[in-house]
């Protein structure tokens, strides 16, 4: 039993990987049918001002889930290290008596310090997160028992990656939206909703949270038919960008390298000279958008399940994506970058009980370290002192706190501690200085570099990311502003594990930095 022993309260956290929120609220929106999500937004709270605090994959979810800036776990690049005695969603859930059940994956790399070099923990970035009891391995570069559902149904394949090549249902040579070799129920989307639907029954007797990942949109950009031809690329907005990549490249010196790293070649299986030409962009836009499609219909199959099975109405459902794409705008592909479309996030919170704020949008500034923090206020467990994020339990019912954040503060880091990043070579930049951070207030977007480059400024009342304001002189006082505000926002969110901790003669106290929101009827059970 969990803690929270007077009533039945389950967790369902679902993360979608690399979703853009103006699939839901946006440029792209009016262009992808979403019909699940939209369903869930008219029955819960949006938060439509929502940022992950860093990129990529694995430094994102390891700061969705321990609650914390990239800053103080330091887990900033797939393959770098967590620490191990840090604490996490899952660790903090299983002391309110759950079993945190992953269903999918983490993209977490362990400790070495407490582990031998032969583990199967030090062989790869994407093992789960301690405390996390996976039920379902679904890693990206893994996917072992989806590998034996497709052979067990006949399917076959030389290399694992041959999977997530299109083939032309004519025997032609492929075309990039021809459709993936599997069909749609029995594609790694579907995969995974089946297993997680298959086995959450066994759990109705009791309190129970599951984390379920979804891989798509993430590439390899292929599809199942039919949400491979779902959307005409010819119907669909070009990309946001400036005229010409060398135009993108002359903004700062840190976009040539980053209009290089990654290109349409590289998002799909099969197609080494892809060329970045419109109708290729657009093209691999639209599957991206038929792969949304393709999640957001098994999403409809898991809340009917909730609602069939009578459980929708004490589960708390939280939806959110781990990052961004930035998917051709700004001659860009991925999510290194520090443009908005690589870290605004859609977030859909339904509460049981909160049927008073169904279909309410939340424009307040939250940030993907709160997540965390929510569930567990939720739970009725105390927020530890490590996470930085806050509760939105207040904002879910519509009272926002005086001192609520007035922007969001995002990392990245573009180093590469092995060989030098193409940002290292173009940019002349050791592994210490090849980092970023981003301050976004309601009108200005600040990003500074910890090497001796120079800073980028946008006005969002003005021309926004179309221009870098930083040098023009209209703008040095609000340049100091926020300048100050991002070294302030520094100095207060350093490492709190122990800091409010005081060793006395009558042994160690602890000051609580976080107040619970939700209190009650809960009880220790």
């Amino acid at each position: 039993m969990s803690r929270c022993s007077d009533q039945r309260r389950n967790v369902l956290f679902i993360l979608i990987d690399q979703m853009r929120a103006d699939c839901l609220f946006g440029a792209l929106a009016e262009h992808v049918a979403l019909p699940n999500l939209r369903a869930l937004m008219g029955d819960a709270v949006t938060f439509q001002k929502n940022y992950t605090v860093v990129n990529p994959c694995g430094p994102s979810r390891a700061s969705i889930l321990t609650g914390q800036y990239a800053m103080n776990h330091r887990s900033v690049r797939n393959g770098t290290p967590l620490r191990h005695d840090t604490p996490n969603l899952a660790s903090e859930m299983r002391k309110a008596g759950y079993l945190p059940m992953l269903f999918g994956y983490t993209d977490t790399s362990h400790d070495p310090r407490v582990h031998h070099p032969s583990d199967p923990a030090m062989q790869t970035y994407e093992y789960p997160m301690s405390g996390f009891h996976e039920m379902l391995e679904m890693r990206m570069e893994m996917s072992h028992p989806w590998r034996a559902h497709l052979l067990n149904k006949g399917y076959t394949f030389d290399r694992y990656w041959d999977i997530y090549k299109p083939v032309s249902p004519t025997g032609d040579a492929p075309r990039l939206n021809d459709p993936a070799p599997y069909r749609a129920e029995d594609s790694d989307t579907a995969f995974l909703t089946d297993r997680f639907l298959a086995t959450l029954p066994g759990y109705r007797d009791q309190n129970w949270f599951a984390h379920l990942t979804y891989i798509r949109p993430h590439p390899p950009l292929v599809a199942p038919a039919p949400y491979n031809r779902m959307y005409d690329p010819a119907s669909l907005p070009l990309p946001h960008r400036l005229a010409t990549v060398e135009d993108e490249r002359a903004v700062h010196p840190f976009f040539d390298p980053a209009t290089r790293a990654a290109s349409p070649a590289s998002f799909v299986e099969g197609f080494p000279d892809l060329e970045p030409s419109d109708e290729v962009i657009q093209t691999l836009r639209s599957i991206y958008l038929g792969l949304a499609s393709e999640v957001d219909a098994h999403i409809g199959r898991v809340m009917e399940y909730l609602r069939d099975s009578g459980q929708l109405e004490n589960t708390l459902v939280v939806l959110s994506a781990d990052h961004g794409e930035m998917l051709g705008d700004r001659h860009s592909w991925g999510k290194f970058s520090v443009y908005e479309a690589a870290y605004h996030t859609p977030l859909i919170i339904r509460q049981p009980g909160n049927s008073a704020r169904a279909g309410a949008v939340v424009h307040d500034i939250t940030e993907s370290i709160d997540l965390a923090p929510t569930i567990l206020d939720w739970v009725g467990q105390p927020i530890p002192n490590a996470m930085d994020g806050r509760s939105l339990l207040p904002l879910l019912a519509g009272n926002t706190p005086d001192n609520w954040r007035s922007y969001s503060y995002s990392e990245l880091d573009f180093a590469e501690p092995e060989r030098p990043s193409i940002w290292q070579q173009h940019l002349g930049t050791d592994a210490s200085c090849s980092s970023l951070a981003i301050l976004r207030d309601a009108r200005f977007t600040l990003v500074e570099f910890a090497a001796d480059l120079p800073p980028l400024l946008f006005d969002h009342d003005d021309l926004g990311e179309a221009v870098n304001v930083a040098e023009h002189p209209d703008y040095q006082r609000d340049l100091a502003r926020l300048t100050r505000q991002m070294l302030r926002h520094r100095m207060r969110n350093m490492d709190h594990t122990l800091s409010l901790d005081t060793i006395t003669p009558q042994g160690p106290r602890r000051q609580l930095r976080h107040r619970p929101t939700f209190a009650a009827g809960h009880q220790d059970g």
